[in-house]
């Protein structure tokens, strides 16, 4: 099954500087959690995917790091290392926030995995519009038939 992109990272060697730039280059709206150093960024519009700006631990470089979201973050984890990857953030889980991993690709690029449904969930249709349009359709037909025998005549 395909697996959405569904959050991004912009990783700062300054947090809030990073956030004040963003937030006035974009027109994001930005919450800080200053206990984690991060910001969760809002783009206040439906399309593209909301993100985050985090701080990098002093000696790391900044980087830019899209996650992918899938049913079981161990098992894709454990298949990039499989491909070649190689393991940068083993399975974590934030209590009621989230439960992610990361790993390095074969040319070095992180990526994140994010646990959550692979397909969004499917709409119920309603019942009674799915039998009118059936009893249009009968309708429609038997009086197509109709016609065609009148013009038989």
């Amino acid at each position: 099954m395909a697996a959405p992109v569904t959050h991004f990272e912009i990783n700062a060697i300054n947090g809030k500087r990073a956030i004040e730039f963003y937030s006035n280059l974009f027109g994001w709206d930005v919450q800080t959690m200053p206990e984690m150093d991060y910001g969760m960024i809002d783009t206040g519009v439906k399309m593209g995917i909301n993100g985050g700006i985090g701080q990098v631990d002093q000696g790391k470089q900044p980087s830019v790091v899209f996650y992918v979201q899938v049913e079981d973050v161990q098992a894709y984890l454990d298949k990039a290392v499989s491909l070649g990857g190689k393991v940068v953030v083993p399975l974590k889980e934030i209590p009621n926030m989230v439960t992610f991993a990361m790993f390095a690709d074969i040319d070095g690029n992180v990526v994140g995995l994010i646990k959550g449904p692979q397909a969004p969930p499917k709409e119920a249709k309603p019942k009674k519009a799915a039998a009118k349009n059936k009893r249009v359709v009968r309708q429609t037909k038997k009086t197509a038939k109709k016609a065609k025998k009148g013009r038989r005549k």
